[in-house]
């Protein structure tokens, strides 16, 4: 009997820290996207926003030569 409770609590600590980790684990394999972590945007978004920020820089350009210093 003795050495039956020798046995058990020598492997109380290594199955208990097991039920630990995979419990901890299981929450973070889930299959949800992170909400923190921002989505990008769609690759043809960006290159709209491209050409509208390239037209934007040209506009403005062409007003700092236009005018006289």
């Amino acid at each position: 009997m003795e050495s039956l409770l020798i046995g058990v609590a020598a492997l109380a600590c290594p199955v208990g820290m097991g039920a630990m980790m995979w419990f901890m684990a299981k929450g973070v394999r889930r299959d949800e996207p992170d909400p923190e972590v921002p989505v990008a945007p769609p690759l043809e978004q960006l290159r709209e926003e491209h050409q509208r920020l390239g037209e934007q820089i040209e506009r403005l350009q062409g007003d700092r030569t236009a005018t006289p210093s």
